[in-house]
């Protein structure tokens, strides 16, 4: 061990996961009912700290898995959060991540351990710390990212309806979309698929099963537009954002 550093201070790190998930229409996020100190009893996202082995990338994914035994799951870095009086335990710098996961795939086990619940965005409780900050921020890039890629689909079971899709992107925007405009632009998408199956839990007649292909998707260098194109009908204001990122503005 070296001491190049010695004489300059020493600061926790750590990592805090915004895990959303989609359920009967709507968007949730995972949160913990804190039973340990600081700030017991109130309400938090699943964090943990850096350990001197793991890279913060590898820290977010093993506190992810700590809390719903999955793997491989879609995240993206949010930010850095530091301000000095950020957390009352002591001085701590958190990089926050977000997540996208199938709520019908994770250890309702492990959950109920950590005494974790699936909260409606838009009936979150006062969170502690800055933790509604990191929210804020995961969700304005939520909708940008979902303007480009088609990172949706990690919160739809395999197989899903129309409904259930436009549904989905009518949660991220907080926008309601044209039925049939909506439906005539996932006509033109080759990567979304119609099954022969149908789904009869909502009416007698049902509705067709579409499922994602990745490999199709990549097949063509104009998805990316379609995926756009899905957006713009929910969110015009993102034209001047998904330029920019386009540029690397």
């Amino acid at each position: 061990m070296t001491t190049y550093y010695h004489i300059n201070p020493k600061f926790y790190v750590s990592v805090d996961c915004i895990i959303f998930g989609f359920d009967e229409g709507e968007l949730k996020l995972l949160l913990l009912k804190r039973n340990f100190a600081p700030a017991m009893g109130e309400w938090s996202l699943m964090g943990g700290f850096v350990q001197e082995y793991e890279s913060v990338d590898d820290a977010a994914k093993r506190v992810l898995n700590e809390l719903t035994g999955l793997e491989n799951v879609y995240m993206q870095q949010v930010g850095t959060f530091g301000n000095i009086d950020r957390d009352p335990g002591e001085r701590v710098i958190s990089i926050a991540y977000y997540a996208l996961i199938n709520v019908d795939e994770y250890d309702r086990e492990l959950v109920q351990q950590h005494n974790a619940y699936w909260i409606k965005l838009d009936e979150l409780p006062n969170l502690i710390f800055d933790h509604p900050d990191m929210i804020a921020k995961a969700r304005e890039l939520m909708k940008q990212q979902a303007s480009v890629n088609p990172i949706g689909f990690n919160l739809l079971p395999e197989l899903f309806t129309l409904t259930q899709l436009q549904n989905l992107y009518e949660a991220i925007y907080g926008e309601q979309m044209d039925k049939r405009n909506f439906r005539k632009r996932v006509a033109t998408m080759d990567f979304i698929e119609k099954t022969d199956l149908i789904d009869k839990t909502g009416s007698k007649r049902g509705a067709y099963l579409y499922k994602f292909n990745d490999k199709a998707y990549h097949a063509c260098a104009h998805n990316e537009d379609y995926i756009e194109s899905l957006s713009y009908e929910a969110h015009p204001k993102y034209r001047k954002d998904l330029t920019q990122l386009k540029r690397g503005e």
